[in-house]
């Protein structure tokens, strides 16, 4: 299976391109100096020249704050919005697959209920959230042969994340204040690479939630796991998101996301966030 992959060089698309290449496929990876997803003629001439069997579209403006600005807002459109729209256009045209990474942010985050897939109940609270659920819309509107797949907390080797943050303060202080009032589950990249391997070696199309196991928790416990595992005595002193401040964008309070469909489509779920956390901190230095 030949397989184009967006955002090779953030932290999903690098380990997706590992991934399948493991298996044998052929992947070819790709971010802006190869293919502006923008211009809607790079994207044609492209994907068109590639012919590929499946395009995982993992590129996305991910700077969810920075995307509050006004005169951010158009370029953050242009690639959530426009650029999805562009590689979903394109990948009917010549009947390729593809996957679509998306986000708990298309929700309002309210209440304690998991989110279920395939619910339509979107109200994004801020700009990243409004642009990536209109990305789902144009995938969903255009295409057939897609894989809509919402992710949340996400850490992965090549990159910034929650966990590189954490141990980077943590060395530096002894005390560090984290909300405890954001609920979610963290996503490891490397697993999630297994799983859109998984998912586009077969047919199975639709809406889907992929995070790790291990239960819901908040960013508060996530940040003492850190530290517990990579054997920091920094003292994480819990505060609400209002205490907190500093963010110009709204976070969801509830990213709890039900991942049950994908095991009822034969799915393997990921191994817990315990685990994966264990396995990322043997992979990085730090």
């Amino acid at each position: 299976m030949k397989v184009l992959v967006t955002g090779v060089k953030g932290q999903l698309g690098y380990d997706v391109v590992k991934e399948l290449t493991s298996r044998g496929h052929t992947a070819i990876g790709v971010d802006i100096d190869e293919m502006d997803i923008t211009d809607s003629n790079s994207v044609n001439d492209v994907i068109t020249h590639t012919n590929p069997d499946a395009v995982i579209h993992c590129a996305a403006w991910t700077a969810v704050d920075l995307a509050e600005y006004d005169e951010n807002i158009p370029k953050v459109e242009a690639v959530n919005t426009y650029g999805t729209k562009n590689i979903a256009q394109v990948c009917k045209n010549i009947n390729c697959k593809m996957v679509y990474i998306s986000t708990d942010y298309v929700f309002d985050g309210q209440g304690t209920e998991p989110w279920q897939p395939d619910c339509k109940e979107y109200a994004p609270l801020n700009v990243y959230g409004r642009t990536k659920l209109d990305g789902e819309l144009a995938v969903s509107r255009i295409m057939d042969k897609y894989f809509i797949v919402r992710i949340a907390w996400v850490f992965g080797k090549n990159g910034n994340n929650f966990i590189k943050t954490m141990l980077r303060v943590g060395k530096a202080h002894d005390r560090v204040t984290v909300v405890n009032d954001q609920i979610g589950t963290p996503t490891y990249t490397g697993d999630l690479a297994r799983l859109l391997a998984d998912m586009v070696e077969t047919e199975k199309y639709g809406y889907y939630h992929a995070t790790n196991e291990g239960g819901y928790i908040s960013w508060y416990d996530f940040a003492k796991e850190i530290f517990k595992q990579a054997g920091y005595s920094t003292e994480v002193v819990p505060v609400t998101t209002a205490e907190y401040g500093l963010s110009k964008a709204k976070r969801p309070f509830n990213s709890r996301l039900d991942k049950s469909k994908l095991a009822e489509a034969g799915f393997k779920p990921l191994p817990t966030w315990q685990d994966a956390l264990t396995r990322y901190l043997e992979e990085i230095d730090y």
